[in-house]
């Protein structure tokens, strides 16, 4: 026999009732992977923002001029 033979029918409904703290756990544990996907998003966009806007920028406005000059001869 198992144990929830042995026990009322009544009283195994009711333990085995879903639990709300589960739940609320779950909820807390989404919000932080949440915040922490959001965080990590904003740091690497932010990188690549400032990667391009101080690294490739420069060198294709410069390009651009230099074929602009070379049309205008």
């Amino acid at each position: 026999m198992s144990i929830a033979e042995d026990h009322d029918p009544a009283i195994v409904g009711v333990t085995s009732a879903p639990k709300p703290r589960r739940r609320r756990l779950l909820a807390i544990v989404l919000a932080v992977v949440t915040a922490q996907y959001t965080i990590v998003a904003l740091v690497v966009g932010t990188s690549v923002a400032g990667a391009l806007h101080y690294l490739v920028t420069p060198r294709v406005v410069a390009q651009f001029e230099a074929i602009a000059a070379a049309l205008k001869h």
